[in-house]
This record gives C-alpha cells, sequence and structure tokens, in this order.
C-alpha cells in the first residue's frame, strides 16, 4: 500500500500523510490485522515508511469526521461489513459497533454485504433501518450519517439519517490535522 501510494504521489509535494484502515485503531496503533485486508499492518510503521508526520485511524472514524456538521452525529458505514463512529464537539470516538449482537449473529452479519447478499435487497434494507433504530435510541445522536459502499443502495433512508459520500474520507484526512476540532465544515 505504502509503495503505491508513494508512486501515485511522485512529484507532490506535502507535509503530512493520513492513512484510513479497517480495523480497530488506538493512539495510532493498529490493534488486528484487517479481516478483509493482507497482514503485515500491525506494528508497521507508517511514518518511516513515508517519511513524513502520519496519523492512523479507523477508516469509518476518518469518514465520520469529514461528514460531520456540527452537534452529536452518528456515523454508519455499510461495506464488506459495518464501520461506526460518533462524532461530538468535533471529537471523533470510532466504535465496533458492528460486532455487537443483533438478532441471530451481529450487526455486521446482516447489513455488511454478506448481510446484503444473504438476505436480498428488501430484507438487507429493513435491517439496515433496525440496526439505525436501535443504535440511535442507544446512542442519542442528533443526526445519523451513512456511508460506505452500500449506503447508495438503500431506496429509502431512515429517519433522522442523511446519505454520507466515500469522498468524506479526504475531508475527514485533512481534519486529523486541525488544532482544534472544527464544530462545522
Amino acid at each position: 500500500m505504502v509503495r503505491g501510494a508513494l508512486a501515485s504521489t511522485a512529484g507532490w509535494s506535502y507535509d503530512v500523510v493520513s492513512v484510513g484502515v479497517p480495523s480497530p485503531v488506538r493512539a495510532g496503533e493498529i490493534l488486528a490485522e484487517p479481516v478483509n485486508l493482507g497482514r503485515g499492518w500491525v506494528g508497521f510503521d507508517f511514518e518511516a515508511a513515508f517519511g513524513k508526520p502520519t496519523r492512523v485511524v479507523n477508516d469509518a472514524a476518518m469518514q465520520a469526521l469529514g461528514s460531520y456538521e456540527g452537534g452529536k452525529m452518528l456515523f454508519l458505514g455499510f461495506g464488506t461489513g459495518m464501520g461506526s463512529a460518533v462524532v461530538a464537539g468535533g471529537i471523533v470516538e470510532p466504535m465496533e459497533l458492528g460486532h455487537l449482537p443483533f438478532r441471530k449473529a451481529t450487526f455486521e452479519d446482516y447489513v455488511g454485504e454478506r448481510g446484503r447478499q444473504r438476505l436480498g435487497k428488501k430484507k438487507w434494507s429493513a435491517a439496515v433501518a433496525e440496526t439505525v433504530e436501535r443504535l440511535q435510541a442507544a446512542l442519542e445522536p442528533d443526526y445519523v450519517v451513512l456511508g460506505g459502499g452500500n449506503a447508495k443502495k438503500l431506496d429509502e433512508l431512515p429517519p433522522n439519517a442523511r446519505l454520507g459520500a466515500n469522498n468524506n474520507a479526504f475531508t475527514g484526512a485533512f481534519r486529523l490535522w486541525d488544532e482544534v476540532p472544527a464544530e462545522t465544515a
């Protein structure tokens, strides 16, 4: 990944690097190998590899930070699995809500890609709506942003939710370097 990023940015002028990884990250350290990527992420020294100050965060947290428009926001990313984060007062709190029990398995088993394939669009959409409803009740956000590659496959959004965009991860990558968290963009 680093070789590809360096090759793609050859000749660019930049001072810092932001990396989003689909895995739990604490204090810039990847805690577990990403389930859907190759090995070698845990313990990797990104700063040395890029030769620039580098911040590593969970990928859903990066997209959440870029989607944030003030208040308390719940971000749910529907893709291979289910990414999640809460942003309040400009501070992002990554979460692993997809691994919590739901029905006969976990949220991720129902609303991630495997669930979408297994259930079909109508039942998957119903599982997404139920997921959003339960997590809104538990976390009491002002609003919910639905992102990830599969969110756009919903015909109807749950109440109090808006569609995010994967490009918001780029805004989040820049916001990681803000000195003081921005209340709104």
